[in-house]
């Protein structure tokens, strides 16, 4: 399956589960690890599981196993990685707390990008 399949499959998950504030990052030219960083939050911990399983689950149906899934014990932060996207749900204030978004949305492809300001 293409990595926009998977993506539209998790996309659609993460929407039928109500998920907040949901974002796509292109990182194909940033890293070589995935091809889209999915990041949403959801209203609690509880939430934030369920939106995570049924991620998983719109993956088993569609006769794909996630590579793995971390951080279902706590439900502050749940990463689902499914080779080309990585999905990371999260509590809104875990999700201020590590600005993902800033992170991986900001032009780091050069260390001396970051000193040419200066």
């Amino acid at each position: 399956m293409q990595s926009n399949q998977i993506l539209t499959l998790a996309l659609s998950a993460l929407d039928d589960g109500k998920g907040n504030d949901i974002k796509v990052i292109d990182v194909r030219e940033k890293t070589n690890i995935t091809d889209y960083m999915v990041i949403a939050s959801g209203t609690s911990d509880r939430h934030v599981v369920s939106l995570a399983d049924r991620v998983v689950e719109r993956m088993k149906e569609n006769h794909l196993t996630p590579i793995g899934v971390e951080g279902q014990n706590t439900g502050e932060w749940v990463l689902v990685d499914l080779g080309d996207a990585i999905i990371h749900v999260m509590k809104p204030q875990t999700r201020e707390f590590y600005q993902l978004e800033k992170l991986w949305q900001g032009d780091f492809s050069h260390p001396s990008a970051i000193f040419a300001s200066h």
